[in-house]
């Protein structure tokens, strides 16, 4: 039986050290700032962004959200992100997707300012990922290389295949493994005799959005599974892992829910934190 990888447990001691570095900012007068920009009515978008929130009011984060009608037309909703570029007080944008279909996701994302972009999803915070540069980093991916970290799970050597090949997930996920030292497979929707593959990684990460995707019979003895997948099946929450077939056979697992859904939250304060501290060292000019 594959021990288990408590995500909130990890995620709370995350949120407690982020706090912490919050409470020094404050003492220096700097007060850490996150704005939401949240466009329509979508269910799971308005629930995602009441638990970052949450979060980041808990954290003594300063956390506001701006609502746009799903109707925005796009040269206004740019028009505000260039205003929080400007504004000093905003230390991180985040945009919530996925975004009306009549609006460009990529020109938003470019619109933001790369030092504000703390879903690390702008150009330039790509490009600084895949040289090893210093720069922000998806969250997600993040967060499942603090969970690794935590358990003190040595990545350096092993064989780690990422099943997905998402901006967002796939792709980061695969470049933080790489500078792990890690060597990396990437599969995806097109990858032929898959179970080969998997049988063969030593990690294994899963975040393709199909439920149940990966079978106890797909995965090496004593490989550690992690599930990235959140997916709804008859008003159930899934992930890409079928869990009572695979932690029978991993060495460690990653349960949905309760696994790296919480790291992610908490890898969005913790890249806040960050901007202010760098936004900070900016306006001071401390080096």
């Amino acid at each position: 039986m594959g021990h288990l990888i408590d995500g909130k447990k990890w995620a709370a001691v995350s949120r407690a050290t982020t706090a912490e570095e919050v409470q020094r900012l404050h003492a220096e007068g700097v007060r850490p700032m996150l704005v939401v920009v949240l466009v329509g009515e979508d269910p799971a978008s308005q629930v995602y962004v009441r638990g970052k929130e949450k979060a980041a009011v808990a954290a003594g984060i300063v956390s506001r959200v701006v609502r746009f009608p799903a109707s925005v037309d796009a040269s206004t909703l740019l028009a505000h992100i260039e205003h929080l570029n400007r504004d000093d007080d905003v230390h991180g944008i985040l945009v919530q997707l996925p975004l009306p279909a009549h609006i460009d996701e990529q020109t938003v994302i470019a619109t933001m300012a790369p030092d504000k972009d703390v879903d690390g999803f702008h150009m330039e915070n790509v490009g600084k990922l895949s040289i090893g540069a210093s720069g922000f980093v998806p969250c997600t991916p993040l967060g499942v290389m603090q969970l690794l970290k935590y358990e003190n799970i040595e990545v350096a050597g092993k064989h780690a295949l990422v099943i997905g090949r998402s901006n967002i997930v796939g792709k980061p996920m695969a470049q933080l493994l790489l500078q792990a030292n890690a060597t990396v497979t990437v599969c995806h929707s097109r990858t032929q005799r898959l179970s080969e593959l998997t049988r063969q990684a030593d990690i294994l990460v899963v975040a393709i959005g199909r439920s149940n995707l990966v079978t106890g019979d797909m995965v090496k003895p004593g490989a550690i599974v992690i599930d990235v997948g959140m997916n709804r099946v008859d008003g159930k929450l899934t992930g890409d892992v079928d869990f009572a077939s695979v932690e029978p056979v991993a060495g460690a697992i990653t349960p949905v829910p309760k696994g790296v859904g919480p790291m992610t939250i908490a890898m969005l304060l913790h890249n806040t934190v960050r901007a202010a501290k760098m936004r900070q060292k900016l306006i001071t000019g401390v080096q």
